[in-house]
């Protein structure tokens, strides 16, 4: 169960996770100590798994984004498990989940441009093992990124 001080600072934590120790602490109302503390039992308990900077991968040139919805053959007795051992070593997958459904897969796929996400997919997605059906959907724009929840 989460105490009122500790929602507290996880609401200042989502709101902006570059705080101070002493400036998280001031915004959740309570003292320095008490917040390092709480948050290393956060932490500890699997709650707060890390703090992570967000990347504007246009910014870097990467202007391509692809989601790729795979469906594997599943006749195979470790099709999943190869798949994903072989998709985490593609640099351009940046995200990779697993489903219960039609689709088995998704990739999220970045590239510097058309011709380099051609390049990728023929070359390194392509060529995963036990792909069954693939189904590229192109992003255009994202609408919200928002991974903070009411504590």
């Amino acid at each position: 169960m989460l105490s009122d001080t500790d929602r507290r600072i996880l609401r200042q934590l989502q709101a902006v996770p570059d705080l101070s120790m002493t400036e998280l602490a001031q915004r959740a109302g309570t003292t320095p100590a008490t917040c390092l503390r709480r948050l290393a039992k956060l932490r500890d308990n699997g709650i707060v798994l890390g703090q992570h900077a967000q990347i504007n991968w246009a910014a870097l040139g990467f202007t391509v984004e692809v989601s790729l919805r795979i469906t594997l053959d599943k006749t195979h007795r470790n099709a999943f498990d190869q798949f994903l051992e072989e998709a985490r070593k593609v640099p351009e997958v940046i995200e990779i989940q697993t489903f219960l459904g039609r689709v088995d897969v998704r990739l999220s796929v970045l590239a510097r441009d058309m011709t380099h996400y051609q390049t990728v997919y023929r070359k390194r997605i392509l060529t995963l093992p036990h792909i069954n059906d693939i189904e590229a959907l192109m992003h255009l724009s994202t609408v919200k990124t928002d991974p903070a929840l009411p504590i």
